[in-house]
């Protein structure tokens, strides 16, 4: 009996030692590997870097900056079986343990020494609170040092924080493959849908990731990932988060991953790289690509289709018109070709396009075929373009069949046609057999378009070329050319604030500046390299004519000028030299539209923006490109019954009289009805606008509106050459390049709006004059307009200004004595005085 009590007596002790041997050693190892733990209080205030999201102006989503691609969603909006099923696949106990669950703990000693034995790799025992220490506040090392750190971690991470803040950064933050952060991008990216809209099955598929998403591919290891989603189904049954008819019916659902709906439902990629430069400079690159930003923006997507596809087609027919560079490649015919053909490489930014082998050749016609066996047809009709291109832009001579362009063996780039030019001029367009193809080509030349609102400055389209993925250069926006006679309308808009009308007379006649010792004569002159004497100033924009705006511009004097030029934010130095005056200094695309959008609405400034409102990650607004602030707006008495609907007060600075500026519109119908622009009449809308081409036609533009759009386009060689001739004859001009993509854009902007003239402010009154003289009609008028006068200068009622030149004579210039005479009988007057 003795014996039995000291034998328990050093149990007892032997225990005690023990007991205090581990407790010494437990608090050795948590003073040692806890004293430099990362701070894990941090975690209740963390803010994970979330994707920026664009919209366009009707709310569709075109964009998504991010580091990684993750949805923050707060645990109150993460549907309940979401959470039970990672709850069952991860850790069934979390809701029970303090961060490390020791049953499970066991469980997995005991299975791994079993698994040793079996040379099969150990499982894990990691809570979902021990995965988000990990995921946050340590490396992803394979060590027993890490696993220590992480237990401590738990055990701290659980007292600082509540169990749904803990789930709600592990559900916010696990990677769970397809460049899935979080559960959210993983619902999208997986399978198109919101949280919420999950199935049973599809949330446990998501819920057996987290450890091994490489090892449950969906389409790669899709037997691996049945498997695996139907053990978490199995789980949450067990679990009692589901019955027994729910798990049946979720482990019969098929696993059909559904590719993510396209971000961008239009090609607005310079569009949406300007958007992002913008928030950049405002916000910060961090800012953008992880702060979760909410930007809605003023593109309309049904105008930038439009937009693109009018610019693209534009510039393809330009290039057509000088000749076919060459061919893709060439592949021999022999057996394996089609192979060959797909290692041909495609020339970026192609679209709607095919590579195809010429694999016959007859005398009106190409036959070709493509990499999956199928062949088809190119038409004599839809080859006759291709041309050897020459020097300065001009082409060899026509073709007479089609090997004079192609052989056999070629690679060459096709789209598929249903009709073709008429066989007579006039007739109705050929209708084509499937399987026909036209040959097509990259164009070397490039260009911008945009459009705006003309009252706000809203951008609502804008492509910077004819394809992003080829050149990220924006033309609307980075690049500044020469505008031509684009800018004209502003020399007319500052002599008509000077007092000048639109019938006033302006001397067309040759003009010399002599510009100082050593330095040759100035000597300007119209397009047509004819002098037309006295004509109304509307002339002098409807006909684009050089000499008369140089001598408006010399009457206001350039200080004017160049004070407008600055003041509609078109040039903000621009030299006083008389040259300006013809459109002489660069400029960027976007800011002459903006320019031309204050012309329409009136004379008030406006400032073109890509950005309504931007919005953070809470919802709070952090810009907004309209600040005026609406006091009323919060009344919700407004929409009810009688109650008049708050008017925002109008901030915009008046940079011109109305008047002036609504004279300038009506001289810019003119240019459609009569002028360079008239190709565009056909459209049969409302609709004004302006052709600029500069010297040797190396930039060519097309400036034009309607009352509520502006849209402004500019083509030319990125490294400026002259655009050559067309082939038919003449100079290719703003009239032939530019005008025809506004009138393509423009048809199908403006074909289901109603024709809505244009606004004439007050004090404007509108007179039947004769226009030729600028004299008020009567019965021996053979051309008579109606012309806008502000009150007071009609004729016959004030005298009409008038100007007066006799800085330069008819002796100076070497004319034909036809024109001479001509000139002289007009005028009266050898010294070219009116």
């Amino acid at each position: 009996m003795k014996f039995l009590l000291k034998l328990f007596a050093w149990l007892i002790s032997l225990s005690i030692f023990g007991v205090l041997v581990v407790g010494a050693g437990a608090t050795y190892i948590l003073w040692e590997y806890g004293k430099h733990l990362p701070d894990y209080k941090q975690l209740a205030d963390y803010d994970p870097p979330t994707a920026t999201r664009v919209h366009a102006g009707d709310g569709r989503l075109i964009a998504e900056y991010a580091t990684e691609k993750r949805v923050f969603v707060p645990i109150t909006s993460i549907p309940r079986e979401v959470v039970h099923g990672f709850v069952a696949a991860e850790d069934q106990n979390f809701y029970a343990h303090h961060g490390v669950d020791p049953i499970a703990l066991a469980r997995a000693v005991v299975t791994n020494v079993s698994l040793y034995f079996k040379k099969r790799r150990f499982i894990g025992a990691s809570t979902i609170t021990q995965q988000v220490a990990k995921n946050f506040l340590l490396t992803n090392e394979a060590s027993l040092d890490r696993k220590i750190k992480e237990a401590i971690l738990a055990f701290r991470i659980e007292q600082a924080l509540s169990k749904d803040r803990i789930m709600e950064l592990y559900l916010n933050e696990i990677y769970l493959g397809y460049g899935s952060y979080g559960v959210a991008a993983a619902a999208l990216n997986y399978f198109d849908k919101s949280m919420d809209e999950l199935t049973t099955a599809e949330i446990a598929y998501l819920a057996a990731l987290p450890k091994a998403p490489n090892n449950y591919h969906p389409i790669r290891k899709h037997d691996a990932a049945i498997a695996r989603r139907n053990w978490v189904v199995g789980r949450m049954l067990e679990e009692g988060y589901i019955d027994q008819l729910s798990a049946l019916e979720a482990r019969d659902e098929a696993l059909i991953v559904k590719p993510r709906t396209a971000t961008e439902f239009v090609e607005a990629s310079y569009f949406v790289e300007e958007v992002r430069r913008e928030l950049s400079d405002e916000f910060g690159l961090d800012v953008v690509n992880e702060g979760g930003l909410s930007v809605r923006t003023t593109l309309d997507p049904v105008l930038q289709d439009y937009a693109e596809n009018a610019l693209r087609k534009g510039l393809e027919a330009y290039d057509r018109r000088h000749g076919y560079r060459g061919v893709v490649g060439n592949i021999s015919l022999d057996t394996g070709w089609e192979q060959r053909l797909k290692e041909v490489t495609m020339p970026a930014g192609v679209v709607g396009w095919k590579k195809a082998a010429i694999i016959e050749l007859e005398e009106k016609s190409a036959f070709v075929a493509f990499s999956d066996g199928k062949t088809g047809t190119i038409p004599f009709r839809e080859l006759r373009w291709a041309r050897k291109p020459l020097k300065n832009q001009k082409v060899g001579g026509a073709l007479k069949r089609p090997a004079d362009v192609l052989s056999l063996g070629d690679v060459v780039l096709v789209e598929e046609v249903k009709t073709g030019a008429p066989k007579e001029q006039g007739g109705p367009r050929v209708e084509y057999p499937d399987g026909t193809y036209a040959l097509r080509q990259v164009p070397a030349i490039n260009g911008a378009i945009i459009a705006l609102d003309p009252h706000t400055g809203r951008v609502m389209a804008m492509s910077g070329g004819w394809s992003f993925d080829r050149s990220q250069f924006n033309r609307a926006t980075q690049a500044k050319r020469q505008p031509g006679s684009a800018f004209k309308p502003f020399v007319y808009l500052a002599g008509l604030d000077k007092g000048y009308t639109p019938a006033t007379m302006i001397l067309d006649a040759p003009f010399v500046l002599d510009q100082g010792p050593g330095q040759p004569k100035w000597k300007p002159a119209n397009y047509s390299k004819k002098f037309y004497g006295p004509s109304p100033m509307r002339i002098g924009i409807e006909k684009s004519r050089n000499l008369m705006t140089v001598r408006l511009a010399q009457a206001i004097g350039m200080e004017t000028v160049a004070d407008y030029a600055k003041r509609f934010h078109i040039l903000e130095d621009m030299p006083e030299q008389l040259s300006m005056s013809l459109g002489a200094g660069a400029v960027k695309l976007i800011d002459l539209a903006s320019a031309y959008g204050m012309l329409v609405n009136g004379g008030k400034e406006i400032r073109p923006t890509f950005i309504d409102r931007v919005q953070d990650k809470h919802g709070k607004t952090i810009f907004k490109h309209d600040k005026r602030v609406c006091v009323e707006c919060k009344d919700a008495t407004w929409t009810i019954g009688d109650v008049d609907m708050p008017k925002l007060p109008d901030e915009r600075a008046v940079l011109a009289d109305p008047a002036s500026a609504y004279q300038v519109v009506t001289m810019l119908e003119g240019v459609v009805q009569r002028g360079t622009g008239r190709r565009i009449r056909s459209i049969g809308k409302p609709l004004a606008g302006k052709t600029g081409t500069t010297n040797d036609s190396r930039d060519v533009w097309f400036m034009g509106f309607s009352p509520d759009l502006v849209a402004g386009i500019f083509v030319g060689f990125d490294t400026p050459i002259p655009l050559g001739t067309q082939l038919w004859g003449g100079q290719e001009t703003g009239s032939s390049v530019a005008a025809p993509i506004f009138k393509t854009f423009m048809t199908d902007v403006m074909k289901d709006r109603p024709a809505i003239p244009f606004r004439t402010p007050p004090g404007v009154r509108m007179v039947r004059i004769d226009a030729e003289t600028g004299r008020l009609a009567n019965a021996a008028s053979s051309k008579v307009i109606v012309e806008a006068f502000k009150s007071g200068t009609e004729p016959g009622i004030g005298a009409q200004a008038v100007v007066i030149d006799g800085s330069d004579t008819l002796d100076d210039v070497s004319v034909d004595g036809e024109e001479e005479k001509t000139l002289r009988a007009k005028t009266g007057t050898s010294r070219g005085i009116y």
